[in-house]
């Protein structure tokens, strides 16, 4: 090995007892939430059928009709065909009970089931559309949610707002530390989504046989955001 004299021998030690400076400007991290509560205009809902018969056929066709009686009402109720999606189409054997655990299970029949997600623009005709689909046979219903066709503008106003959340509590903070706010170092957003709408009351929609309750839905958005302190 070479051996190491002079100059840089000087400078190897001279930077092995030199101390490392290191960046130790402080940061704060602080989250905000925005919210926006407004009045829905559109509902999404689920309907179908499901038979059970001897073979996977039969249950298939009595599904079938049911279902297609249920497309012809939402056509005459005025929901246009891009509103209307089959979202689950299936078949299965019914077993039948075994007395023993012995004994072998063997089928006895089949279940058909055919469901379809339907976007109703039209609220006032929300509770006739759910009391018609019943009255021709459609067995199953759920997945009723209220949501806004249009929610961007919204979001937004709930982004201004959660920013403006994150920032006094950035200020609040600082303020608390006996530090000063320095600038913006970065912004990231932690998601925005439509909760489940919150209803109050019990409200009959025009001429419905079935009793809806319309209520608000709350869109929500959160930011987080990072400042560097400046020392007072």
């Amino acid at each position: 090995m070479p051996k190491v004299t002079g100059f840089f021998a000087a400078f190897v030690m001279l930077v092995g007892l030199s101390p490392v400076w290191a960046d130790t400007t402080g940061q704060i991290t602080v989250s905000g939430e925005g919210s926006v509560f407004t009045v829905p205009d559109m509902a999404v809902i689920t309907v179908g059928a499901s038979a059970d018969a001897d073979t996977a056929k039969a249950a298939m066709e009595q599904t079938s009709v049911t279902t297609a009686a249920i497309l012809d009402q939402l056509t005459e109720a005025g929901v246009e065909a891009r509103d209307v999606q089959t979202t689950d189409l299936s078949v299965m054997p019914v077993w039948s009970n075994r007395s023993s655990s012995q004994d072998r299970p063997s089928i006895e029949g089949y279940q058909a089931s055919n469901r379809v997600t339907v976007r109703v623009r039209d609220l006032d005709a929300l509770g006739t559309i759910l009391d018609a689909v019943l009255t021709d046979g459609a067995n199953q219903l759920g997945g009723l949610q209220f949501v806004v066709s249009e929610p961007g503008p919204l979001l937004d106003e709930a982004r201004v707002k959660a920013v403006a959340d994150a920032r006094a509590r950035a200020e609040l903070f600082a303020m608390a530390a006996g530090v000063q706010l320095g600038p913006l170092l970065s912004l990231s957003e932690g998601g925005s989504h439509m909760p489940r709408p919150e209803t109050f009351g019990m409200a009959r929609m025009a001429d419905a046989e079935v009793p809806i309750a319309q209520g608000e839905t709350e869109l929500r958005a959160s930011v987080t955001l990072v400042y560097q302190i400046l020392s007072q």
